[in-house]
């Protein structure tokens, strides 16, 4: 099983032990404010059984705080990897977010070979948006409508991206 580290988290692959405490930190206000519903069965489908998706746990000291995944371009003359992070209200503020993304980047930079590295969060979404530019991450555009959100309608996200030389 491949598991990544941090400086504070530990990240490694989703497990169906897993599957209840993500659908519990998902029903968080704070979580699904921006991921939407998820069940056990929707997590179970999209984060442990998804091919299209590598999902990691966010582990701190034996503890589930959240998840972080990635799915990689395979075309050879578009090659990059798309990111995604969500962390349980009980652990924001403590730098976990940043130092997850930051490990997940470095192994997609230096293990798996890409020089480029994407991220789409909603545009109203300031705590994940700093973030992410504390790892090197930088707005790009926005993308009008891009999301439909949980209330139905269609929102706003950024298109943020860093280079290889640009995680820090």
């Amino acid at each position: 099983m491949e598991v990544l580290h941090g400086t504070q988290v530990t990240l490694r692959k989703v497990t169906e032990a897993d599957v209840e405490p993500l659908a519990k930190i998902l029903a968080e206000p704070e979580v699904a404010r921006w991921w939407g519903r998820y069940d056990v069965d929707r997590v179970r489908r999209e984060l442990l059984e998804s091919p299209a998706m590598v999902v990691f746990v966010i582990d701190v000291h034996g503890v589930v705080a959240g998840s972080i995944q990635y799915f990689e371009e395979p075309a050879s003359d578009y090659r990059h990897a798309g990111m995604d992070v969500f962390l349980s209200r009980d652990w924001h503020g403590q730098g976990l977010g940043s130092d997850s993304v930051r490990t997940l980047a470095r192994h997609l930079v230096h293990d798996r070979g890409h020089h480029r590295l994407v991220i789409d969060p909603a545009a109203s979404n300031d705590a994940a948006i700093a973030c992410y530019e504390r790892v090197g991450f930088r707005k790009v555009g926005r993308m009008r409508a891009y999301e439909r959100g949980p209330d139905g309608t269609w929102h706003d996200c950024y298109m943020l991206e860093a280079l290889r030389d640009e995680i820090v």
